[in-house]
């Protein structure tokens, strides 16, 4: 596993970039703040999106004119905020938390931003929230356990448009999907052999590094 050494020795330059790039380009957020020290005084894992990868959530949103926003994996609404920003007014999240203490502090967050109108909470494991849901959705955004990638991709899939775009976050791993070990890098492993050649989806993945480490996202497009 050449890289994973490398990585540990220079993920602080990588931090301060993303701190450069976030006070460069990112105007300060006073409500984001609140939110993350809601999720961290609530003892949220600290595994949400970095604020450059949230403002590229809703760039992405606004670029494809989606209206209808399906989100798999809540936790304290930090992404569910920045996608609910770029559906706008007449648009709508419809968001997935299966731990019902996480789905609370994301929908306190959500009235801290004053987006609680245009997010639907669904408590649940996933699989079974996204047999119920009719869609159909422009956009989906997949964060949640990575064992079932692949499953979220396929039901995302007949919820979605023809043109619809899903993302896919934590698709590296620090490198771990070259020599799967644990259930994580095994699942996504999976998915990009599932992806391979598929008929209705066309995909690429970008690495990504950062305050995060090094991972990656997946984007698929529906075709």
């Amino acid at each position: 596993m050449s890289g994973v050494a490398g990585w540990k020795s220079v993920e602080p330059i990588w931090g301060e970039v993303d701190a450069l790039i976030e006070h460069s380009l990112i105007p300060p957020d006073p409500i984001m703040e609140q939110v993350l020290d809601r999720c961290s005084n609530s003892g949220l894992p600290d595994i949400a999106v970095s604020p450059a990868q949230g403002k590229l959530l809703e760039m992405l949103v606004k670029i494809a004119g989606a209206k209808q926003v399906l989100e798999i994996g809540t936790l304290g609404a930090y992404s569910t905020i920045w996608l609910a920003r770029g559906v706008g007014q007449t648009g709508h999240v419809t968001t997935i938390e299966s731990e019902s203490s996480y789905a609370k502090v994301a929908r306190e967050n959500l009235k801290l931003a004053q987006l609680a109108s245009r997010v639907d909470v669904r408590i649940g494991e996933a699989l079974d929230v996204l047999e119920l849901l009719t869609g159909p959705f422009d956009l989906t955004f997949i964060d949640a356990d990575k064992v079932n990638n692949c499953a979220y991709v396929n039901r995302a899939l007949r919820l979605s448009k023809p043109g619809a775009l899903m993302v896919v976050d934590n698709v590296v791993r620090q490198g771990d999907i070259l020599d799967p070990q644990d259930e994580s890098a095994v699942g996504t492993r999976e998915l990009y052999e599932m992806l391979l050649n598929h008929p209705r989806l066309e995909c690429t993945a970008l690495q990504t590094v950062g305050a995060k480490g090094w991972d990656g996202m997946l984007f698929a497009r529906v075709r």
